[in-house]
């Protein structure tokens, strides 16, 4: 970049030394006199001439390569901060807690690190160094023109105020501008994200049209904010461009009239004029640089959301490790919410043995879901406590805390991985025989070997190629490969049939041993070989027994039963 400016500083001289020394027959120095008459033909007006020429070719094949390179720099230099910071983003986006990522689309997430991560590059390469460049290209501008002629320095640099004020007048509507652009055009994303999703769903119904309106909305109003912006930098930029016109105009009118009175050369007007353009250029750098920064600063804002959000959920300093965790789960006293002043559990006293395998039964929203999720430390409690082996889980490290507790979502979700690579997700290091144990627990081993791969089948973004039952048992196989002293299973039996729920459940029942299990269910039937049943009601527990306990103590679940199973068999079971 300073081999750039100097060979700029250098452009005009060789055209200079030719109009005022060479044609012009003015004076020479002393010691530029020694240099042209040490050179072959310096002695001549016609190899001056030559000399002039080749300084003039030279200049600019070195330019040429200097620019090159200057520009290849540039490039790596900008994509390597910009995958840097989307790594950090991408990173930052992992550990922040699932409230965030419920507040916020995946879509949008994904423009946070594809698209707004280019900030880092667009602020640095496309700003901060060009006005680098640009103070040094004035420093020495100033330095030469001053001591040609001083009252012309000062009226070239008279519009440097304008150029001020114009900046000031015009950076907070291109930031303003800038961040609504940014965030408007992650629509775009969202809209696209949200869609492509739910396409099964989306094609079921008939709505792609309705769709396309969506999508076609979220690109107008994306092209509307764009326009806005566009029309606010291009009026910054004319205004800018206005005064620089006055600015030559005036070297134009006062340098002619010096040179008419003999106050000036030709060839000092040339400097000027080839200068002019060259100094402004390094101003309007500044002030246009200002303008890209506005413009990168929408993007940088929603950058620093992320990497400025504090995360809910950390292990803290010193925290301990878990090691020989036995699998004793309590819940002291517990109030938690997902809104201010809405909790959706309350008062929750539960303790759960190793060994001890309790169902989570209930009516949608009555809290099933929301408690288990404490235990891995999703969230934290408003209130009270949760103790593994009665260590406070705020107290001890959070990685060491989630090795050790298996989980089955409601919705299984695979990864675009093999059957093998997703069954060991949890654990990258088992063994190809661990690995078919565990799917032989999960009632997955037999269509697993009928699959012309088997475990080396890919399986399609989301499982696509599964149906919902085997993406149920691969999730299965996942978490009882983790072997952990802790399982969560919410509503593992919802996509299995018949035949495949009792036969994941008599598994369920030799891995459960010496493991505390919790298991969210829906159809009762897997609630039924519970050791306990805890309901819930409004966030808190309101009965708790076994399956006959609960038929004879009547109450919510009793009716539960009686819905699902029908009267007479509700009291035969």
């Amino acid at each position: 970049m300073l081999l750039k400016v100097g060979l700029d500083v250098l452009k005009p001289w060789p055209m200079i030394f030719l109009i005022d020394y060479v044609l012009g027959r003015k004076v020479m120095p002393q010691w530029l006199a020694q240099i042209a008459t040490s050179l072959p033909g310096g002695d001549s007006a016609a190899g001056l001439i030559g000399w002039s020429v080749a300084a003039t070719v030279v200049i600019f094949l070195l330019s040429w390569a200097v620019g090159l390179a200057h520009s290849y720099a540039n490039i790596s230099l900008g994509q390597r901060m910009t995958y840097d910071l989307a790594a950090d983003l991408f990173a930052r986006l992992q550990h922040l807690s699932l409230r965030f990522h419920r507040s916020r689309s995946v879509g949008d997430s994904i423009r946070r690190v594809t698209a707004d991560a280019n900030c880092v590059a667009t602020i640095v390469k496309d700003a901060l160094l060009p006005i680098v460049a640009a103070l040094v290209t004035l420093v020495s501008f100033f330095a030469i023109l001053w001591q040609h002629n001083s009252l012309l320095t000062l009226l070239a640099l008279a519009v440097v105020p304008y150029m001020a004020f114009i900046f000031w007048l015009y950076a907070q509507p291109m930031l303003d501008g800038s961040y609504r652009q940014q965030e408007i055009e992650s629509r775009i994303y969202e809209v696209s994200e949200q869609t492509f999703a739910a396409i099964p769903v989306v094609q079921a119904f008939g709505r792609e049209e309705w769709h396309d309106r969506q999508f076609a909305k979220a690109t107008s109003d994306t092209m509307t904010a764009t326009i806005a912006l566009t029309n606010v930098q291009m009026r910054f930029k004319i205004l800018m461009g206005l005064s620089t016109a006055v600015g030559t105009a005036m070297i134009l009118w006062v340098g002619g009239r010096q040179a008419l009175a003999d106050q000036t050369s030709i060839g000092t007007i040339l400097l000027f004029l080839y200068y002019l353009s060259s100094l402004y250029d390094p101003l309007a750098s500044i002030m246009y640089t200002s303008s890209t920064i506005q413009t990168a600063a929408g993007s940088a804002k929603r950058v620093r959301e992320v990497l400025e959000k504090e995360r809910e959920v950390v292990s803290k300093p010193g925290a301990r490790r878990l090691s020989s965790v036995r699998g004793e789960v309590t819940f002291d006293n517990v109030t938690f919410g997902y809104e201010t002043d809405r909790p959706v559990l309350q008062g929750i006293n539960l303790r759960v043995q190793p060994g001890e395998t309790v169902a989570l039964v209930g009516p949608t929203g009555a809290g099933k879901t929301t408690l288990v999720s404490l235990v891995p430390r999703f969230f934290d409690p408003w209130s009270g406590r949760v103790l593994v082996d009665g260590n406070d889980l705020r107290e001890v490290d959070l990685k060491s805390l989630r090795q050790n507790i298996g989980l089955v979502l409601q919705e299984p979700f695979l990864f675009p991985l093999t059957i093998g690579e997703n069954i060991a997700y949890g654990s990258p290091h088992a063994t190809q025989a661990q690995i078919e144990e565990a799917a032989r627990a999960a009632s997955a081993y037999e269509f697993i070997d009928r699959l012309p791969s088997r475990y080396r089948t890919p399986v399609g973004e989301r499982g696509a190629t599964l149906s919902g039952g085997e993406r149920q048992r691969i999730s299965i196989a996942r978490a009882l490969l983790r072997n952990a002293p802790i399982l969560i299973f919410d509503e593992p039996t919802s996509a299995l049939d018949t035949p495949t729920e009792q036969a994941f459940l008599a598994s369920l029942d030799r891995l459960r041993q010496g493991r505390a299990t919790f298991v969210i269910a829906h159809r009762l039937s897997t609630a039924r070989r519970a050791d306990r049943i805890v309901v819930l009601e409004n966030g808190r527990i309101v009965q708790t027994g076994t399956h006959d306990e609960l038929i004879r103590a009547g109450g919510l679940y009793a009716r539960l039963c009686e819905i699902q199973f029908g009267r007479t068999e509700a009291a035969a079971s």
